[in-house]
């Protein structure tokens, strides 16, 4: 009787142990996923630079943003 809880001991541990390893995400380079953040002009607020409006030399969070800065 021992030796059969012993070995479903050992088949829900291995079973554990797939499951576990078998949900972990994919590990990603962390200079792979990082990217610059930019602080628009106007408002101030920090997004990706990729996401970011380039104009002037400044960076702006949005189209409006950079209109109103510039009628300035």
């Amino acid at each position: 009787m021992s030796r059969l809880f012993f070995i479903l001991a050992v088949i829900i541990v291995v079973y554990l142990l797939l499951r576990s390893y078998r949900k972990q995400p994919p590990k990603q380079d962390v200079a792979a996923a990082s990217e610059d953040m930019v602080r628009c002009v106007r408002c101030g607020v920090h997004l990706p630079k990729s996401e970011s409006i380039l104009a002037g030399g400044n960076f702006y969070c949005s189209d409006a943003h950079r209109r109103e800065h510039q009628a300035k």
